[in-house]
């Protein structure tokens, strides 16, 4: 198998990361306890009543939320340009399976679910509709790869029966 291929000379370094998402929500605390609760990030700080910071760790905020647009905004028509979904890496696979059981167990919804090669991947929306992406990669030794080294995405189902059996047993 081919080598991946080299990033440009003056392609961003590799330590490159995003290091937050602003989202325009029309209910603070209804968008709060749906990253708080659901998807499990902790509150870091308020801007007042308009905005609230959440992060995972010890992190200063992965995601921002605010009601600047005014609160009760209408949801940006179907078919418009914007955000499609933001996407929140967790650790490792039993972090996704556990993350899908307690989807499962507060009756969220997931839109979908994809084994994209390098991702096994969760879809869902926020109470606002914003797509979110919640993924796990898997080594980067088992990567697919094609003839010319690039990474092999796929969009394949993802079974998760398999990922929940990830979730069994002590954490």
């Amino acid at each position: 198998m081919a080598e991946p291929p080299s990033p440009a000379p003056d392609a961003l370094p590799s330590e490159t990361r995003i290091g937050h998402v602003h989202l325009t929500v029309s209910d603070l605390e209804r968008s709060l306890r749906f990253y708080r609760d659901v998807l499990g990030f902790h509150e870091t700080g308020r801007l007042g009543d308009s905005a609230v910071f959440l992060a995972a760790g010890d992190y200063h905020h992965h995601i921002a939320l605010n009601t600047w647009a005014g609160k009760g905004a209408p949801r940006p028509a179907p078919g418009t340009t914007g955000l499609f979904h933001v996407a929140i890496v967790v650790p490792s696979r039993r972090d996704l399976a556990v993350l899908l059981r307690r989807l499962h167990a507060q009756g969220w919804p997931l839109e979908g679910a994809a084994d994209h090669g390098p991702t096994e991947s969760l879809y869902l929306r926020d109470p606002d509709g914003n797509g979110v992406e919640v993924y796990a990669d898997r080594p980067k030794d088992q990567w697919p790869r094609d003839a010319e080294g690039r990474i092999a995405e796929r969009v394949a189902p993802l079974d998760l029966e398999d990922l929940l059996r990830e979730a069994e047993g002590p954490h």
